[in-house]
C-alpha cells in the first residue's frame, strides 16, 4: 500500500484542524476538521485558493514571514503562531519539506489543550471523526 494513504489517513482523523498550502501559498487540502472549522468561509471551496486571501493585511506579512524563516534553515520547522483563550488552543505553522530537507510547502495546525474526560481504552466510544 502507498504510504500516501497512511499519511492522509493520519490527517483525516486528526480532530483539530489541518490547511496544507504550497509555496504560493494556494490551499492544497483540508482535513475533514478544517473543513468543518471554515465552513462559514467557504470550506471545502477554499481548496485552491490563496491562504492569504483569508487573512487580514497583518497576518499576511506574518505568513510571509514564517516562510521566509522556514526557508532558511532545515531546522526551522515549526513556529507557534497563537492562541485562543476562548477555545483553549494554541495555533502553529508547520514547515513541509521534501525528502532532501527542500521546503515544499507548509501547514497550519490547531492544538486543543483540553484535558481528555473519556476513560482509558473506553471501547463503548466511537472514537470517530465525521467525515
Amino acid at each position: 500500500m502507498e504510504m500516501n494513504a497512511y499519511f492522509k489517513s493520519i490527517i483525516d482523523q486528526d480532530q483539530c484542524a489541518i490547511v496544507i498550502c504550497d509555496l504560493d501559498h494556494e490551499i492544497l487540502y483540508m482535513n475533514p476538521a478544517a473543513v468543518e472549522r471554515y465552513g462559514k468561509r467557504g470550506g471545502q471551496a477554499l481548496v485552491g485558493k490563496s491562504l492569504l486571501d483569508c487573512h487580514n493585511p497583518r497576518s499576511v506579512e506574518r505568513i510571509q514571514e514564517v516562510v521566509s524563516w522556514f526557508a532558511q534553515s532545515a531546522g526551522h520547522n515549526k513556529i507557534y503562531t497563537s492562541r485562543n483563550e476562548k477555545e483553549n488552543k494554541d495555533v502553529y505553522m508547520v514547515a513541509l519539506r521534501d525528502r532532501d530537507g527542500a521546503l515544499i510547502g507548509y501547514y497550519e495546525k490547531h492544538e486543543y489543550r483540553n484535558i481528555e474526560t473519556g476513560k482509558q481504552y473506553d471501547f463503548g466510544r466511537s472514537g470517530s471523526v465525521e467525515q
